[in-house]
């Protein structure tokens, strides 16, 4: 099953973990990447995380979410018209234009779920792909 992770799933450890919600979610997102790692899920990577992630102004971050693009089964390398005319329809809708690219990368992939900790994005529905959150997704695979 392909999954891809968004920019702020990569970030949740390190943010502020005395939240209940943030420190669950952190992880669960730890979790799937240990589940990556054992051959479970196939991780698709894109060329958008490698542009977020190296803006990224903190270097442990930047350092510690960059390998996961070695690990990816699939990268989405280059910005196809496929993925800008999805990513237009996305941001017709409200989507930001960083997260249409993020998602119609992961739907260019055919990616099962798309997870992220971005709310506004757990509320919408894009019939094309699954938008959970980690603890979510892990909830509805171990149940």
């Amino acid at each position: 099953m392909k999954i891809y992770l968004d920019n702020c799933c990569y970030n949740r450890p390190f943010d502020d973990q005395s939240q209940m919600k943030i420190h669950l979610e952190a992880q669960a997102k730890l979790y799937v990447q240990a589940k990556i790692r054992e051959g479970v899920y196939d991780l698709v990577w894109s060329y958008i995380l490698d542009y977020e992630n190296g803006k990224n102004p903190y270097e442990e971050k930047r350092l510690a979410i960059a390998p996961w693009k070695n690990i990816a089964s699939m990268c989405v390398s280059e910005e196809t018209e496929e993925i800008l005319i999805f990513a237009e329809s996305l941001a017709l809708k409200g989507v930001k234009t960083y997260d249409a690219l993020h998602i119609a990368c992961a739907v260019a992939a055919h990616c099962e779920y798309y997870l992220t900790t971005d709310k506004k994005l757990l509320n919408t529905v894009i019939p094309e792909i699954k938008i959970v959150s980690p603890i979510v997704f892990v909830s509805e695979m171990e149940g």
